[in-house]
């Protein structure tokens, strides 16, 4: 083992070989990067979902955005409610941003983590354990980094300005929602301003029963302004705010919005006002047309996510920036640079405390392809932490990250990708709304985590076709109890997600289909993991999913996704099977391409299900599972103007 005064020093090192081998080239890297490629990326478990892929599953909440991804799964209910696993690994584990801005975890265990309004959504990455060093701190089960749209986005060439409206109704509870959306550019200026506000009824499962506190009441806004000047230096700011406030089941004075109700008579279920925010302010710089070795990017923001859950709330605060920046080597790219947070969890009523933690990175990626068959990335991070307890105590210890991936060409059609990542996660902040909550917190034994990845598969392109494989294994050790058990912050856990993804897709003219396959055994301490291991993961099993689209005309879409999740044996009781299939139709007017019309039919064969990742689905002696909306219909109108 070599000291952290070395290691750094080989950091150091590796940023100066990097710049100084970015400006001596005689032939710097203009092209694109094979294994940067997303079928590369897919099979390395780094996927990106699509603009296109987004509009075609018309989403309301974090849900729909994921329809057809076997690898991820989300719990459902109201969008307070809604957690995202990847691999059965919860996203408090993942480090998560919006347009590059870090996000705090949630605030309690019964809503989710990041509240998020999917309207403007341009596209999502999700890294399933092999994080990028220049993707931030923190990501032990990989990466979610969502990002909006910005004006020149969606204005049309030659415009300067220009408007976007949605609204869309229909049956189940779903009541009316809209989306009005104005934007503009004027001499390297440009700015959007946005609103979407949804309100519905609780909605009914596939067996007629209403479930409660499940009603739509959301509200999102969001500003963007952006100066971008002839040589293609680019300052832009951003404030997002979202917002659920509809009435939510509670037991015992406290909302569970992830549950329909518990068993017990003596905790009888009542609705309540629920409230969850998520607040965000980013201010961003970039350079677009770099000259020689500087190619900045900077970036600082603050955020803030909320609850009220009926007798406690609290609230989770980050400050965040990162400073990089990109060289062009001969054969690829080399990112370096340093990033940093503070972030708190704060209870601020039922209870109080607050806990705090400063981080300090500094990070090298370089992406390269070393010959017409070989193309690599590799990096690596150094992190340093300041956390202090909610009892005073203070702690403080830095660790190293490494990653490295390859894309190999083994025949015209076959090509091989490894890759294998160690990530450091330093300490972890605990829940907020709980903080000292009936036991005074205790530190001791309290240590940062580490987790260890691997994946390697095999892709088949031969034409309009592909086909592809891999194996993976993610453990994350050490981790502390975010929500402890008699006030214990030091108990440690241990959590492993291993399996297979696999992939089929043909990509034709007018019409694509794509079959998705993930196994994923997930355990905690050598246990399959439970249906309420808040803040660590759930089981999955096997999950195959199937998304297809098909042109009938140039203006006439019909498509459509299906999830069929089988039984899962491992756990006690076992988990049961379903399947679900969404279908829709869209239309836009030859004589009026400004509208466009849709018909989603959702659950068209009215499944009652309860979703792979929802909780409590082995704990059915205490609790009463969260089943999914049974077959809605759902009419939206789209206009541009």
């Amino acid at each position: 083992m070599f000291s952290k005064s070395k290691g750094l020093l080989l950091l150091t090192t590796a940023f100066c070989a990097g710049t100084a081998s970015a400006q001596d080239a005689d032939s710097l890297f203009l092209g694109t990067l094979r294994i940067e490629g997303a079928a590369a990326q897919s099979l390395l478990g780094n996927t990106q979902i699509t603009e296109e892929e987004i509009e075609s599953r018309n989403p309301a909440t974090v849900k729909d955005v994921f329809a057809g991804e076997s690898s991820v799964t989300v719990s459902g209910g109201a969008a307070m409610a809604q957690k995202v696993m990847v691999n059965g690994i919860e996203e408090s584990l993942l480090s998560v941003t919006i347009d590059g801005a870090r996000q705090n975890k949630g605030a309690f265990h019964h809503t989710g983590n990041v509240l998020l309004d999917p309207s403007l959504l341009k596209s999502v990455e999700v890294s399933e354990g092999l994080a990028p060093a220049d993707a931030g701190p923190g990501g032990l089960g990989g990466v979610l980094a969502y990002t909006t749209k910005d004006a020149r986005d969606l204005l049309e060439p030659g415009d300067n300005f220009g408007g976007l409206a949605t609204v869309t109704g229909g049956s189940n509870g779903s009541g009316l929602r809209g989306t009005a959306t104005l934007f503009g550019a004027q001499g390297g200026f440009e700015w959007l301003l946005s609103t979407t506000h949804q309100e519905g009824d609780e909605y009914k499962d596939g067996d007629g029963d209403t479930i409660d506190g499940t009603a739509a009441e959301l509200s999102d806004y969001m500003l963007k302004l952006a100066y971008t000047t002839e040589t293609g230096k680019r300052l832009a700011f951003s404030a997002s705010e979202t917002e659920d406030t509809g009435p939510r089941a509670s037991q015992g004075g406290f909302i569970r919005a992830d549950f329909a109700g518990l068993t017990s008579a003596a905790r009888p279920t009542e609705i309540i006002d629920g409230y969850a925010r998520r607040s965000s302010y980013t201010l961003s710089y970039t350079d677009e047309q770099p000259q020689g070795w500087l190619a900045p990017d900077l970036q600082l923001t603050y955020n803030e996510q909320e609850v009220d859950v009926g007798n406690n709330s609290g609230i989770n605060t980050s400050l965040s920036g990162t400073a990089k920046n990109e060289f062009l080597l001969d054969n690829g790219t080399l990112t370096a640079g340093f990033d940093f947070f503070d972030e708190s969890a704060e209870a601020t009523e039922g209870t109080s405390g607050e806990e705090t933690n400063t981080n300090f990175g500094i990070f090298a990626q370089a992406r390269q392809d070393l010959t017409d068959r070989l193309s690599v990335s590799y990096g690596a991070r150094y992190d340093y932490q300041w956390f202090e307890g909610a009892d005073g105590r203070k702690f403080e210890e830095g660790g190293f990250s490494g990653n490295a991936a390859l894309d190999y060409v083994l025949t015209d059609t076959l090509s091989l990708n490894a890759g294998i990542a160690s990530t450091w996660g330093g300490f972890a902040l605990g829940e907020a709304a709980l903080v000292n909550f009936r036991n005074d917190w205790t530190y001791d034994d309290f240590t940062p985590s580490r987790s260890n990845s691997a994946r390697i598969g095999l892709r088949y392109e031969n034409g309009p076709w592909a086909v592809s494989g891999a194996v993976f294994h993610t453990e994350i050790n050490d981790i502390t109890a975010v929500l402890p058990s008699g006030g214990d912050r030091g108990a440690q856990a241990d959590l492993t997600s291993r399996g297979f993804d696999g992939s089929v897709s043909y990509t034709g003219e007018s019409a694509f289909a794509k079959l998705n396959y993930t196994h994923a055994n997930v355990e905690l301490d050598d246990d399959t993991v439970g249906t309420t291991s808040y803040y660590l993961g759930r089981p999955v099993g096997s999950i195959l999913t199937l998304e297809g689209g098909y042109d009938i005309q140039d203006n006439w879409r019909v498509g459509g996704t299906a999830e069929v999740a089988f039984e899962n044996d491992a756990t006690d009781p076992d988990l049961p099977g379903y399947e679900v299939l969404n279908l829709y139709t869209s239309y836009t007017p030859a004589a009026f391409d400004q509208l466009e019309l849709r018909l989603d039919v959702r659950n068209v064969f009215d499944a009652t299900y309860a979703s792979r990742s929802s909780d409590g689905l082995d704990a059915t002696g205490a609790v009463v599972p969260l089943t999914e909306p049974g077959r809605t219909f759902l009419v939206t109108a789209k206009m541009r103007f």
